[in-house]
């Protein structure tokens, strides 16, 4: 019993601090990939800050690089266990959860990897506005989830790896705690000007599913791992590429014109004016 204490915290520990440290990571550093409820372009977050003219900012300092290391960790973490490999591998994984979990079954997994989603809804739902307008954040779930479905079933037909038990050899990664992890990411982007307990609830729940995965013996600890950090990039990589903000409506003044001794008028369209008088309504006001 003693084996699968050590695995059970040691799953919830490495991926739940990942989590921790990602929301920490997007509060100080990325700003939640833009500063809240401010309908500047959404992708701000990302953009280094300048910190003097001709001066580069060190790699590390970069904020894509700081929104990318700890999906990294993560799926470098799971290739090492893949197998027989690493410390705690995740044949030592099966073995432990085997033992003292051998009739363990469920289905809960299938509900809680959309559960991030629902609560981003939920949240919208009582007036708790997030740092995107409905459109914006409808186009970045729709990216992240493209660029998840891409690359979780491209490497599903790479690996070509086997399931825990022998069901298909589509094991890795794990689809399941991808698309948690994504959902997570997400709200957790949405939601952590209003309060940080919408991300930990979110990546509590996409760690819970990543675990009933492995108790299901449907997935490996290697694809568990790889599956979250998959998960996390996906949705750091729609913002990434998000530059552009959506619905912002031009403002257009029409003003008396005299240029070269004839008279007429002057159009103007200030995108910047609209954004300043969005900013003080009461749609992108701070509740």
């Amino acid at each position: 019993m003693k084996n699968i204490v050590r695995f059970w915290l040691a799953l919830t520990f490495c991926i739940g601090l990942s989590g921790q440290e990602l929301m920490a990571q997007e509060a100080d550093t990325l700003k939640k990939y833009q500063d809240p409820v401010v309908a500047a372009d959404t992708l701000k977050k990302y953009q280094d800050s300048v910190t003097a003219p001709g001066a580069k900012a060190p790699f590390f300092k970069s904020k894509a690089f700081k929104a990318t290391i700890i999906p990294t960790i993560l799926i470098a973490y799971g290739l090492t266990t893949i197998k027989d490999n690493g410390i705690y591998s995740s044949y030592d994984a099966k073995r432990d959860i085997q033992k003292h979990f051998p009739n363990f079954r469920t289905k809960v997994d299938d509900v809680l990897l959309v559960m991030p989603y629902v609560e981003l809804a939920a949240a919208n739902l009582f007036n708790v506005k997030s740092n995107n307008d409905f459109l914006n954040t409808s186009i970045l779930i729709l990216k992240a989830e493209a660029i998840f479905a891409v690359t979780v079933f491209g490497i599903k037909q790479v690996s070509n790896l086997e399931r825990p038990n022998g069901e298909n050899r589509e094991s890795m990664p794990s689809g399941h705690t991808a698309q948690a992890f994504l959902a997570a990411s997400i709200l957790n982007s949405e939601l952590k000007h209003k309060s940080p307990w919408y991300g930990i609830g979110a990546y509590t729940i996409a760690t819970s599913v990543g675990a009933f995965r492995m108790l299901n013996n449907k997935h490996w600890q290697s694809d568990v791992f790889v599956g979250a950090g998959i998960g996390m990039l996906s949705s750091h990589l729609a913002y990434l590429s998000h530059r552009n903000r959506w619905g912002r409506k031009p403002t257009i003044v029409m003003s008396p014109a005299y240029i070269y001794g004839v008279p007429g008028f002057s159009l103007t369209m200030n995108l910047d004016d609209y954004r300043n008088r969005k900013k003080g309504s009461s749609f992108y006001r701070a509740e």
